[in-house]
């Protein structure tokens, strides 16, 4: 992991491609409820993944951020199964 920094921006990418294909499939097939319900969930892992980056209280902290970065791949992936369902 080459920094803090660059981990909370894939964060921010990947969630943000995730919510703007959510948008974009929603509305192509007409599910917006659905589409909103992956959003509303993008923004939740969001927060949650950003909380885990800041706690201080760590004590080996590249197998933390190694974690962290593990399960933003594992809650992108579930988020794109759950759009291409739509």
């Amino acid at each position: 992991m080459a920094s803090i920094k660059n981990l909370k921006k894939d964060i921010n990418y990947v969630l943000g491609d995730v919510i703007e294909y959510a948008l974009d499939v929603s509305i192509l097939k007409n599910a917006s409820e659905k589409g909103d319900a992956i959003i509303d969930e993008a923004i939740k892992i969001f927060d949650n993944l950003i909380s885990k980056i800041n706690e201080s209280k760590v004590e080996n902290k590249k197998a933390h951020f190694k974690s962290i970065h593990q399960e933003l791949e594992d809650e992108a992936k579930g988020l794109v199964e759950k759009i291409n369902k739509l």
